[in-house]
């Protein structure tokens, strides 16, 4: 494979191509777009690969002037080359790009480690404007089953969403291979970054290997049909986070205030679980497991003389605790 390139069909008007792909990517975008209330041009994560590069052009085409942002990790031999190639790509499809290398470090292994350290970047250079990111149908559905495998209720399986400002996912409902189609109608040669094809990271083996068995199993369609159910799913987990804060700003007699046992008992445990998450959350607790919750959940519902439930706190060393005490559930230091 040659060096990331690109030429435009007409590059001195710098108008694309009116093909099927490029048509269609436009039009994502373009709906996108037109449903946002950003006064800002956006900013494209860009990595050089199909998704991007595809994204970038149609951004260009559709929202005006655009800068891209290519974040070099530095896990790769020639990753600096890389970045600049796909520096180069922004310039001929009419965007300004910036280069920032990071430092991959941290917990929850390379790839997490990777992702944390790009959307740091992203977001500290981004100056109040969106980030569109390339995350493509074919994502959502490897995010979904992500979420299935890890059993950690409807919210891991409502997949990514088009907008969780200042992130912004204009090709949720567009095939991989569209933006691979669109690049060659534009000339360019993107990037193919050798990590999609390294079978040790587990969303590799999902791409390569499981949805492409249950596409064969099922008759085809699961990747939109997974798409779907993430779309249902977010719309039901919206409501119920919507319904679950109401009821709390009805229940608390202030905002992170203990709240009094005999408001919770009626409520049914499914929404009662999810007020229960929102004042944790309000109440500075860091992170806390299903299982977690269910056990202060039955401080309400199962009561029967049982201690206090403890939960990480704010800090590093920080450890909270959630007990009943005199009709109200309380969050307070485990030391106390």
């Amino acid at each position: 494979m040659g060096r990331p390139g690109a030429r435009l069909t007409d590059p001195m008007s710098g108008r694309l191509p009116e093909t099927p792909a490029v048509l269609a990517i436009r039009r994502a975008v373009r709906v996108w777009w037109a449903e946002r209330d950003e006064t800002l041009p956006p900013v494209v994560a860009l990595s050089g690969g199909p998704d991007s590069v595809a994204l970038l052009a149609a951004a260009v085409a559709e929202a005006g002037t655009t800068e891209a942002i290519v974040v070099d990790h530095g896990l790769q031999e020639g990753s600096r080359e890389v970045a600049l190639a796909a520096a180069r790509i922004a310039d001929v499809l009419g965007a300004r790009a910036t280069v920032v290398t990071v430092d991959v470090a941290g917990s929850g292994g390379l790839e997490a480690a990777a992702r944390r350290a790009r959307y740091e970047a992203l977001d500290a250079r981004r100056a109040g404007r969106a980030v569109l990111l390339g995350h493509t149908l074919d994502d959502q559905a490897e995010t979904v089953l992500l979420g299935f495998g890890r059993g950690s209720g409807p919210g891991s399986v409502s997949g990514m969403r088009p907008w969780e400002a200042p992130w912004g996912r204009p090709l949720l409902g567009v095939r991989r291979a569209d933006t691979h189609v669109m690049c060659a109608d534009l000339g360019v040669e993107p990037w193919h970054d050798p990590h999609n094809r390294d079978r040790r990271f587990t969303r590799v083996r999902l791409r390569h290997e499981i949805l492409p068995a249950l596409e064969d199993a099922l008759g085809g369609g699961v990747a939109e049909a997974l798409a779907r159910t993430a779309i249902r799913i977010d719309e039901d987990e919206r409501m119920l986070d919507a319904m679950a804060a109401e009821q709390l700003r009805m229940i608390a007699d202030q905002p992170a205030a203990d709240l009094p046992i005999e408001r919770l008992e009626p409520i049914p445990p499914p929404l009662r679980r999810r007020i229960l998450r929102r004042w944790l959350l309000d109440r500075g607790t860091s992170s806390f497991t299903d299982r977690q919750l269910r056990a202060i959940d039955d401080l309400i519902g199962r009561w029967r003389g049982q201690g206090a439930v403890a939960v990480a706190g704010g800090g590093p060393r920080a450890r909270l605790v959630v007990t009943r005490r005199h009709g109200r559930l309380i969050v307070e230091p485990a030391d106390r």
